[in-house]
C-alpha cells in the first residue's frame, strides 16, 4: 500500500528551506521539533483550557539547551541567531505561549543581565536561568504605558547607598512563577534597570485571569511598594531606554519567526483537511478556490520565512538595522493571522473545535500582534526610517 504525501511532504518539495540552512542551525531545528512533539503536543489542547502552566516544560526546554541558547559563555549554548529563530519557528508551531516563555526567559531577562549586568550578576544568575533552576522575568510595561515606555511612572529613589522602587508594572510574563525580576524604572539619572530577588518585601504579583490567548502561559501585574534594594541590584551597564529597547529586539526578533511556525501549522492542518474532505463528491482540495486559498497561504508563507531568514543572517553577521526587526514582526505577523484565518475557513465548522489547533493559534496570533509593539509602532518605526521624521505623538 502506497503512503500519499501530506501537505508537509508537498510544502517541502516546493520550498526546500533546509537548503539555507547548516547543519548546526538544522540540529537546533530538529531538536526543537522533537521537544515541542514530546513536552508540549500531548497536552496543550487540555492546558490552553485549563489556563495551566506545565512547569516540567519548562525543564524540558531547559535541558534541551533553549534557555538563553543566544548568550555565549555562562553556562548558554552561544548559538547563532538564525539558530534561536528556528528553535521559536518550532515552539509556536505547536503552541506561542511555550515560545514567549523562552522569549520571556532568555531574549528579555537573561539577555538582559548579558548585556548590561555586572560580572557578578552574570556568574551568579546566568547558569542557573539557562539550567532552569530559576525563572527570570522582564518588567517594563506599565498599566497606562503599554506603547510608551518613556513615560513609566515607576521610580527609583536613593536611600544611602539603597534603591528604593515604587510603582505597578502590567502584562509581566511568567511574573508570579519568578525567582528574579529585571525590573526597568525612572530615577533622577534617567531610566535604570534593576535586578530584584521577588522574594523582596514589597515585590507582589496578581496573576491576569480572563484571557482568551496564551492560555498557557501565565502574565502577570507587579506591585512594587518600596522595594528596598543593595547598590549591587543597579545592572550597571543600562542607561536610559536603550537598554530595555536592546533586550525588546532580540524578543521581537524572536517572533518573527515564531509567527511562521504557526502559519506552516495552519497550511499543513488545512491542506490535509482538503485533501480527506469529499463535497460534491470530491475532495475540497481539488476545487479552485481552495487551492486558491492554499496557494495564497503558502506565498505569504515562503515570503515570511525567507524575511525572518535574511533579518537572522543579518544578525548574525552583526550588520542588522534594527528597524528591520520592525519590518520582520510586522509583516510575518500579519501574514501569519491571515493565513490562520484562510485555514479556519478551509476547515468550516471543524475549524472552532479543538480537533484542531488553529482557533487556538488564531487567539494567540490575537495577543501577538500586539505585544512587544503593536502593528501601529512598528507601522511608525518603518515609517521614521523611511522619512526621518518620528510620528509617534
Amino acid at each position: 500500500m502506497t503512503t500519499q504525501p501530506t501537505t508537509a511532504d508537498r510544502m517541502k518539495a516546493l520550498f526546500d528551506f533546509d537548503a539555507h540552512l547548516s547543519t548546526d542551525e538544522r540540529a537546533w531545528r530538529d531538536k526543537a521539533r522533537a521537544v515541542a512533539a514530546e513536552a508540549i503536543a500531548p497536552f496543550i489542547e487540555a492546558d490552553f483550557d485549563d489556563k495551566h502552566f506545565r512547569r516540567e516544560t519548562f525543564a524540558a526546554l531547559a535541558e534541551a539547551g533553549f534557555l538563553g541558547m543566544h548568550i555565549s559563555g555562562y553556562g548558554c549554548a552561544g548559538a547563532g541567531a538564525v539558530a534561536y529563530g528556528l528553535v521559536c519557528m518550532e515552539l509556536e508551531a505547536v503552541d506561542a505561549g511555550w515560545r514567549t516563555a523562552v522569549s520571556v526567559q532568555g531574549s528579555l531577562a537573561m539577555s538582559a543581565i548579558a548585556k548590561y549586568g555586572s560580572e557578578e550578576q552574570k556568574t551568579t544568575l546566568l547558569p542557573r536561568m539557562a539550567a532552569g533552576e530559576l525563572i527570570g522575568c522582564f518588567g517594563l510595561t506599565e498599566p497606562d504605558g503599554g506603547s510608551d515606555p518613556a513615560a513609566m511612572t515607576t521610580f527609583a529613589r536613593r536611600d544611602g547607598s539603597d534603591w528604593v522602587l515604587q510603582g505597578t508594572k502590567r502584562w509581566i510574563g511568567l511574573a508570579g512563577l519568578a525567582d528574579v525580576a529585571v525590573i526597568w524604572a525612572n530615577t533622577d539619572e534617567g531610566v535604570r534597570g534593576f535586578v530584584v530577588p521577588t522574594g523582596t518585601p514589597g515585590f507582589s504579583t496578581t496573576e491576569i485571569d480572563g484571557k482568551l490567548a496564551f492560555r498557557s502561559s501565565r502574565q502577570y501585574e507587579v506591585s512594587l511598594d518600596a522595594v528596598r534594594l543593595p547598590a549591587e541590584a543597579l545592572l550597571p551597564g543600562a542607561k536610559g531606554l536603550s537598554g530595555p529597547f536592546g533586550c525588546l529586539n532580540e524578543a521581537r526578533y524572536g517572533i518573527s519567526w515564531g509567527v511562521m511556525g504557526a502559519a506552516r501549522t495552519a497550511i499543513e492542518v488545512a491542506g490535509d483537511y482538503a485533501v480527506a474532505r469529499e463535497v460534491f463528491g470530491a475532495p475540497i482540495a481539488s476545487r479552485q478556490l481552495i487551492q486558491k486559498r492554499l496557494a495564497d497561504m503558502f506565498v505569504e508563507y515562503e515570503k515570511g520565512t525567507l524575511l525572518a531568514l535574511h533579518i537572522g543572517r543579518l544578525k548574525d553577521a552583526k550588520s542588522l538595522p534594527y528597524d528591520q526587526i520592525s519590518v520582520g514582526k510586522l509583516n510575518n505577523v500579519r501574514s501569519a493571522q491571515v493565513i490562520a484565518a484562510s485555514a479556519r475557513n478551509i476547515l468550516g465548522g471543524e475549524g472552532i473545535t479543538d480537533r484542531f489547533p488553529i482557533m487556538r493559534m488564531m487567539a494567540n496570533l490575537e495577543a501577538v500582534s500586539t505585544y512587544e509593539g503593536t502593528e501601529e509602532m512598528h507601522t511608525l518605526i518603518i515609517g521614521r526610517a523611511l522619512t526621518g521624521l518620528a510620528a509617534f505623538a
